[in-house]
């Protein structure tokens, strides 16, 4: 279980993260909602160790990691799908898969995730510059899930991605969890996607978590008034 428990983080003289305190939970997914500008990034930033958080606690399974090194985070179950995907553009599929497990010393590609996705299957010697935004977002995930991940962090994993593809995308987010035990945060600004495959959900807005609970809350008009651009 992913524990933060009162994280701050400031950028200059500019207070970003503002006390975020939120739980993600083994074999659920967690979406966190906010509008642009929020703070989601920097949050997820810093839950990955890129960025560094001024005071709060970052525990996984009870083991407080805030101040280990990104590296350190992934050796623990850590993967990360960050926004944009960040794929290598003139790497072969098969190439960005296989980076994906460097931190595990083992780098065939497992039979699970062909199933998951068989187009990255059918694709693999073709470069990652050459697939769709949706087929790159695929491979961004594959490539996380490479390294064994226990919890695996979304940034806006639909952002500029064709509706069928988005249904695949929230098709295997939930099998990973619901099969494969995974702890998921999603961070996410479509709402009916979010809604659609959580368990329990969070709303930041100005750097503060302003809501929180069970996927079913959010349905409140409250809820998606905060979200709403």
């Amino acid at each position: 279980m992913l524990d933060v428990c009162d994280l701050h983080q400031y950028y200059g003289g500019s207070h970003i993260l503002r006390g975020v305190s939120l739980v993600a939970k083994a074999g659920e997914v967690t979406a966190l909602l906010g509008r642009n500008g929020v703070g989601k990034t920097t949050f997820l930033r810093c839950l990955m160790g890129l960025v560094p958080a001024r005071s709060g606690e970052i525990a996984w399974n009870g083991e407080r990691l805030d101040g280990r090194r990104p590296e350190e985070r992934v050796a623990r179950g850590f993967g990360y799908v960050p926004q944009g995907r960040e794929i290598f553009p003139r790497l072969t599929v098969e190439e960005n898969l296989r980076i994906g497990a460097a931190s595990r010393g083992n780098d065939e590609i497992p039979m699970w995730i062909d199933e998951l996705f068989p187009v990255l299957k059918s694709m693999r010697a073709r470069r990652g510059g050459d697939l769709s935004g949706g087929q790159q977002q695929q491979l961004a995930i594959g490539r996380a899930l490479m390294g064994a991940p226990k919890l695996l962090i979304l940034d806006e994993p639909t952002e500029g991605i064709q509706p069928s593809i988005i249904e695949d995308i929230g098709r295997v987010i939930r099998r990973l969890a619901s099969e494969r035990g995974l702890a998921i945060l999603l961070v996410e600004q479509y709402y009916d996607f979010a809604k659609r495959i959580a368990d329990a959900y969070a709303v930041m807005s100005r750097g503060e978590i302003v809501a929180s609970g069970p996927a079913s809350g959010m349905d409140d008009e409250n809820v998606r008034g905060l979200i709403a651009v």
